[in-house]
């Protein structure tokens, strides 16, 4: 089994990070649920607006998503991906209610623009009718899905080291891997984010990657990437709380993802007290706080600058 791509320059972004070692913990884009839509060919730089998706429909689904706290994504089956227009059935994946008892659907539709009529509130819910009754082309689904970022336009280490991965695991699981457009932090590639948990990796290798699709079946984030260097949290927490959340999760070597919760407060000095709660009652006390690292690329295209990285303490 490979690892990856050939590796990439020492300047690009993702391998600067992998030299230093800097923690992922924290880095998940904030989400309250996901809509993902197949759109095969090439995607530019802004995938949902640079693709052979209707531009305005894209727009106007982004800001659909968005305004009620989720995000839209673009994927694609790992492979080729010829200049071609995509006219047939678009396949879709909605995750709903992250926080609480995540769902998940699919199911094709023919138009885009279908998606437009979703309960767009009600995807924060807990009962995902509401989502199948406006779209009854969806249906709820057990079988986990996983997804990799491959957007080289937007940073070209999410296609060097993202794609590899994707066609890699694709190949033992037809139908539960996709690549996927831009989900932030290209500087950990290649990674990916589990639906329908909304549980964010970094550094995938395809051993990795086969690890946290067997996990997502589980419910679970896998020992091996429960670490600083993999976990980037869950999309559904800001970024404070995915921090105490990963602390404490590494701490007590918990791989259920429901078994624990994360609350918080911010601090006069900036910093953030979270109080991480089990279900079995116990109680854990984090401080976290930003600190500044060595200067690297956040983006291939951009010029190193001092790094930000969370640090957690469990307090007594």
């Amino acid at each position: 089994m490979t690892t990856h791509a050939d590796p990439q320059p020492p300047s690009a972004c993702s391998m600067q990070w992998d030299v230093e070692g800097l923690p992922a913990w924290g880095t998940a884009s904030y989400a309250r649920f996901w809509v993902c839509l197949e759109q095969n060919g090439p995607w530019g730089h802004s995938a949902i607006t640079q693709s052979h998706l209707d531009p305005e429909v894209g727009r106007a689904l982004e800001r659909a998503c968005a305004d009620h706290g989720g995000r839209l994504l673009l994927i694609r089956r790992p492979g080729d991906h010829a200049d071609i227009r995509h006219d047939g059935p678009h396949t879709v994946l909605i995750a709903g209610c992250l926080d609480r008892d995540p769902w998940l659907l699919t199911g094709e539709i023919d138009d885009a623009a279908q998606l437009l009529a979703l309960p767009w509130n009600l995807l924060l819910e807990d009962d995902p009718d509401a989502a199948t009754e406006r779209l009854p082309e969806l249906e709820e689904t057990r079988d986990p899905a996983l997804l990799i970022c491959t957007n080289g336009k937007r940073d070209v280490c999410c296609a060097v080291r993202g794609r590899p991965v994707a066609l890699d695991l694709a190949a033992n699981h037809p139908g539960a891997v996709w690549e996927c457009s831009h989900t932030g932090g290209h500087r950990f590639s290649p990674t990916g984010i589990a639906l329908p948990s909304g549980q964010t990796y970094a550094r995938l290798t395809p051993d990795l990657a086969e690890l946290a699709l067997a996990a997502a079946r589980r419910h679970e984030v896998p020992t091996e990437l429960s670490t600083p260097l993999h976990d980037r949290g869950r999309s559904c927490l800001r970024a404070p709380l995915q921090v105490a959340e990963s602390s404490v999760r590494q701490h007590i070597s918990e791989t259920a993802l429901s078994s624990i919760s994360a609350s918080g407060t911010r601090d006069e000095d900036g910093s953030w007290t979270c109080d991480v709660t089990h279900v079995d009652g116990r109680t854990w006390s984090v401080r976290i706080t930003s600190e500044a690292g060595p200067a690297v690329r956040s983006s291939c295209a951009k010029a190193p600058v001092p790094s930000a990285v969370w640090r957690a303490a469990l307090l007594d």
